[in-house]
């Protein structure tokens, strides 16, 4: 806990920590636009087979209007629309005699949409869904490539914790937004489906590492005292890109335009992040304690404490680290984070509650079709509240601690999409209101983990569990789709699942993970057995006096 008395003699919060958070608007700003692009680039416009009657600009049919030549062409769907992966072999002219019963169609030979499908471009004036046919029978195809896409964050999850750890936070982060760019930019010119899936794979790949490193540099250079506002701040970034999504959405309708607009700012993403001090941090505790000491001297001449470069030197640096170097050696396998019973614990149960927020998450946020007809207004709405609800979290986590807030509204968002789900269909603007409600839960949700993960782990290995963490929620995430598509033969199993897991994670750790408010980031594993004790003989409430009253 030491680096903490270091980072306040190099001014503790600010000039510095702003140009951080303003330098890493961008790229968080845009995440959320990859992550729920697909709600508006592979929306399932209204359809119905070609058929020569009506598509066909040779073919004549005196004195009947287009409503006429649908009817003879085209059977009537579940819902008494024009069915929408069918057609007649041969025009049924006895539907247009008024005298004629509901049952001729029926009696007619049909078969599928052999000539392709005519869209409805009212909406969208092209999705990767109409022009790569994904529909009837390729529907499940692109749930498939939803998985894929999640698939590639949770490989990315891993591995860039595990090399961030190796070669550090910025470096990371550049890599990862030169590779969004290209990938996500590589997808506007292919003409396959399935390579389209494999640049979406690298672009999720490199995704989840701007999301680990941008998370972590602004956790490692914030103090104490500020972290939770300053992870509450990154929480509405997130939540202003998803609004700008919606708005995005709603002027560009083309999915490549679109595509093109949320990934080309990454180019420059790339150059202006080149900027950002390493993590200080991480480079003494990976036995880098001069480089450390330089980046500390640049923070501290950034927040005006030019006179800290005479006062913080290499030998300050050593002794104040002496005893968090030592114990950090050999502490960077994921293996560890099962073998220290302190951290088995911990990273079992908050597995299970990364896992369940995610699952049930992406089961609300990507079905934006199903809960209204407006779905720009929808996407807007979302990024409202989820701003609303991320704002109060560092309120929510000063009166009411982590674990308390956490448990409390993964309770609630279970409790929300649970009753979404079993609202009848009909009923949109009341299961609009529940899934709006559940969304805000999501947004606290996100904004407690953000801070809580990381106070959870020694600097050590912090990166390696956000990077194992952050896997196993994209586990979550993989399966998703795999679960709506259950939806028809097992209507029951969808919102029991999205509603039961995080209110049985949630209850898990509320019962048996500790409260982290008002302790400094530790170091390492010998700074939790102290908080540990500290907790126990209450001296809790001295650390948070001291933390309070030293700014």
């Amino acid at each position: 806990m030491a680096f903490t008395e270091l980072l306040d003699r190099a001014g503790g919060v600010g000039l510095f920590q702003a140009l951080q958070v303003f330098t890493l608007f961008l790229p968080s700003v845009l995440v959320p636009s990859h992550m729920l692009i697909e709600n508006f680039s592979a929306a399932v416009p209204s359809h119905r087979c070609w058929v020569p009657l009506l598509d066909n600009s040779t073919a004549v049919s005196p004195g009947l209007g287009p409503k006429d030549l649908l009817t003879v062409s085209i059977p009537p769907g579940p819902n008494h629309e024009p069915h929408r992966c069918r057609r007649f072999r041969q025009p049924q002219w006895q539907l247009l005699d008024p005298n004629g019963t509901a049952t001729n169609w029926s009696e007619a030979a049909t078969e599928p949409c052999v000539d392709g499908w005519v869209y409805d471009r009212s909406t969208f004036t092209s999705t990767f869904v109409s022009e790569w046919d994904l529909v009837c029978d390729h529907k499940g195809l692109k749930p498939i490539g939803q998985s894929l896409y999640m698939t590639g964050l949770l490989i990315g999850s891993f591995c860039w914790g595990l090399l961030s750890n190796r070669f550090g936070r910025k470096w990371i982060l550049n890599l990862c937004c030169l590779q969004v760019a290209l990938a996500n930019i590589g997808m506007i010119f292919v003409s396959h489906f399935f390579i389209y899936c494999g640049l979406r794979v690298l672009g999720a790949f490199a995704i989840s590492g701007i999301i680990l490193t941008s998370g972590m540099l602004l956790v490692e250079w914030t103090t104490t005292r500020r972290r939770a506002v300053t992870m509450t701040i990154l929480g509405c970034i997130y939540s202003l890109g998803q609004m700008a999504l919606g708005a995005l959405a709603f002027t560009l309708r083309d999915w490549r335009a679109l595509q093109l607009a949320v990934s080309t700012p990454f180019f420059a993403i790339f150059l202006i992040c080149w900027w950002l001090p390493e993590s200080a941090r991480w480079l003494i505790i990976t036995g880098k304690p001069e480089q450390g000491l330089q980046e500390l001297h640049k923070v501290a001449k950034i927040n005006g404490h030019k006179e800290a470069t005479k006062s913080l030197t290499i030998e300050v640096l050593m002794t104040s680290m002496e005893e968090e170097m030592a114990s950090a050696k050999g502490h960077r396998s994921v293996l560890e984070l099962f073998l220290v019973p302190m951290l088995r614990w911990r990273t079992c149960i908050m597995s299970l509650v990364c896992f369940s927020q995610v699952t049930s998450y992406y089961g609300l946020v990507l079905d934006l079709q199903n809960l209204g007809n407006d779905i720009f207004l929808l996407q807007l709405l979302f990024g409202g509240v989820d701003l609303l609800a991320r704002s109060i979290t560092a309120f929510l986590l000063s009166f009411l601690g982590r674990r308390t807030t956490l448990a409390s509204f993964q309770a609630m968002s279970g409790l929300s999409i649970l009753v979404n789900k079993l609202v009848p269909q009909d009923w949109q603007t009341l299961r609009m209101v529940f899934a709006v409600l559940g969304k805000g839960c999501f947004g606290v949700v996100f904004s407690c983990v953000s801070v809580y993960k990381s106070e959870l782990y020694p600097t050590a290995l912090r990166m390696t569990a956000d990077g194992f963490l952050q896997s196993v929620s994209h586990l979550g995430s993989v399966i998703d789709p795999l679960i709506r598509m259950t939806q028809h033969s097992l209507p029951l199993l969808v919102p029991v699942v999205y509603s039961a897991l995080p209110i049985t994670s949630g209850l898990l750790l509320l019962l048996f993970l500790p409260e982290t408010q008002g302790f400094p980031l530790p170091d390492t594993i010998q700074d939790l057995e102290n908080q540990k004790s500290a907790a126990a003989t209450g001296n809790r409430r001295e650390v948070v006096v001291t933390e309070s009253t030293s700014f």
